[in-house]
């Protein structure tokens, strides 16, 4: 998949199919009409393209009216949302800055210099509650309207359900918030992950080798770190998890991992409240040696919830918090390796 940032690139399709969206977890929803726009792509010998926005246009506003709580719980960073993009089969992925000048673009504006011009557009998918323009003025009527006039064909998709349920991002939010990892993967059509590259920590796993019997090399972890950016990503999910590690060898490496701030920690510290993915893995493979992760893409799983993140007071309390997560981990990994009972 071809990636552009902004419209003004030469390698831009002279005319695509598109489809236009935040796409926040690239859920079953999303998936459905990504398969739909791949088809009407193909009929029509054009390469398939989404337009997506960084910030999230509801990070973006949440600044300008220094009104923090307003911004959404992000599912994905850009990364994975642009990853999962790829892995649906889209030729081409359009991130537009979200920015003064895009949130106060008249609709039609929007239509003559971003579709029309910018892309060239045959043919636009969107959802069936789909807004654009300044003050979200514009709507399908105006976009089918203007399709009629300018020469491109326009549809609109329905709500996508999984037993019974609409499948949208608010849905996959919510479960991620509440901790149903299940649920979450159901929407999502794949477990919950985030991927990223693996940095150097605090060495904080090394330091607790000496309080650690038998954990000759403490509790290493594998650390992904995300932006300090204003729009900074503020995770859906947060607190101690059952995790599956991808990338390292050729199997999945059980894991416990810490998806938040380490409320443990000094505040001041090198990581500072910024949001952290730390995973320790349970079985370290010895060939990877204790450097062999570092600069490495991860991408890790996030499979079942353990609790949330807990505030310990000691070094020792910190320890024996973590080697009970790393029991409950192995146990629950256990008993899901177990065959169903037959009745």
């Amino acid at each position: 998949m071809k990636i552009f940032r902004g419209l003004r690139h030469p390698g831009i399709a002279p005319g695509c199919a598109l489809t236009i969206g935040n796409f926040d977890g690239v859920h079953r929803g999303h998936q459905a009409m990504l398969a739909l726009l791949r088809s009407e792509a193909a009929h029509r010998g054009v390469p398939s393209c989404v337009m997506t926005f960084e910030p999230h246009p509801r990070d973006y506003f949440a600044a300008v009216l220094n009104k923090p709580d307003l911004a959404p719980a992000r599912i994905v960073t850009l990364r994975d949302k642009l990853g999962e993009l790829a892995r649906c089969g889209v030729d081409q992925a359009v991130v537009l800055p979200f920015n003064a000048a895009l949130a106060s673009q008249p609709p039609q504006a929007f239509i003559d210099d971003v579709l029309v011009k910018g892309l060239g557009v045959r043919y636009v998918l969107v959802g069936d509650d789909f807004r654009f323009g300044a003050q979200r003025a514009g709507d399908y009527a105006m976009l089918d309207a203007a399709g009629v006039a300018q020469g491109f064909d326009v549809a609109r998709m329905q709500s996508y359900e999984v037993h019974g349920l609409r499948v949208s991002s608010t849905a996959v939010r919510a479960a991620l918030a509440e901790g149903r990892m299940r649920d979450a993967a159901a929407l999502l059509g794949r477990p919950y992950s985030i991927s990223g590259h693996v940095v150097h920590g605090r060495k904080l796993g090394r330091a607790l080798a000496e309080s650690t019997p038998g954990k000759a090399d403490g509790f290493r972890t594998l650390n992904l770190r995300f932006s300090r950016r204003a729009h900074a990503w503020k995770p859906a999910a947060s607190g101690i998890f059952v995790v599956e590690v991808h990338g390292l060898t050729n199997r999945p490496l059980p894991g416990v991992a810490n998806l938040g701030v380490r409320p443990s920690l000094d505040p001041h510290d090198v990581n500072g409240g910024r949001v952290l993915l730390e995973t320790h893995v349970l079985d370290w493979p010895a060939h990877l040696g204790a450097e062999g992760a570092y600069g490495k893409i991860i991408r890790v799983d996030l499979l079942h919830k353990l609790h949330d993140e807990l505030r310990y007071h000691s070094l020792a309390a910190l320890t024996e918090g973590i080697a009970r997560d790393c029991a409950d981990a192995r146990a629950w990994l256990a008993a899901r390796a177990q065959p169903a009972a037959r009745i």
